[in-house]
């Protein structure tokens, strides 16, 4: 018999209890997804992720006691296999730009209708960041406007860590990037932390997001996956 497909697992961070119940069930009409846990402030949102490490966390922004900036980068620090999808009705470019250097992996707006969350939500777990495309634009403005890219375009990076970056942002695993480059995982590893170092970032999705702001690699086709922790 077929092995029984595993099902996306949910934790939802938000202070308003009727907001979290509404999700809820919406989700759990969803014979894919499972909503294991709630969390009403950044803290309790942080213990749950650490302890429940579920595939997904929809963080609100505006959390008490910690918010949810904060909560997705000490997330993001104690348990990177954790994605964490930003669920906020703020869609400026200072909140989406903080929500990614934090480490969230998505961005997406509380007003979406909730078919569009159940889509948007089987999207991010089948490829990994989502961040739509007005959004995009406004985080790559973010980046400009605050003058992160500092180094030279084009001469940051080696011939093969451009071709990394560029693959990375088509959805490829680090595996995957192994077969792309004849290459083993460790070596993908390698060409990863050079890359991370040289463009100052600390995870694939800003790697991708830099080297598309800075000119290295193009943002047609891109899917971007999540971070990984790959043996």
């Amino acid at each position: 018999m077929p092995a029984k497909k595993k099902k996306i697992t949910i934790l939802i961070a938000d202070d308003q209890t009727l907001f979290r119940e509404g999700i809820r069930d919406v989700l759990s009409n969803e014979k894919w997804l499972e909503v294991v846990g709630e969390a009403a402030d950044g803290l309790e949102a942080v213990a749950l992720a650490k302890k429940l490490k579920p595939d997904v966390v929809l963080m609100d922004i505006k959390l008490p006691k910690l918010d949810g900036i904060s909560a997705t980068k000490k997330i993001h620090e104690a348990a990177p296999e954790v994605n964490v999808l930003m669920l906020s009705s703020f869609e400026d470019e200072a909140h989406v730009l903080d929500a990614i250097q934090s480490g969230a992996n998505g961005y997406l707006s509380k007003m979406l209708p909730a078919a569009e969350l159940v889509n948007s939500i089987k999207t991010f777990t089948a490829e990994g960041l989502m961040i739509p495309q007005q959004m995009m634009g406004k985080l790559l403005h973010g980046l400009r406007s605050m003058g992160q890219s500092n180094l030279p375009t084009q001469a940051t990076l080696t011939k093969t860590e451009i071709k990394v970056m560029d693959l990375l942002g088509k959805g490829l695993s680090n595996k995957e990037l192994a077969k792309a480059l004849n290459c083993s995982v460790k070596t993908v590893k390698n060409h990863l932390n050079s890359a991370f170092h040289k463009l100052g970032v600390s995870s694939r999705t800003e790697a991708v997001v830099k080297a598309i702001e800075q000119g290295l690699i193009s943002s047609e086709g891109t899917h971007f996956v999540e971070d990984e922790d790959e043996e």
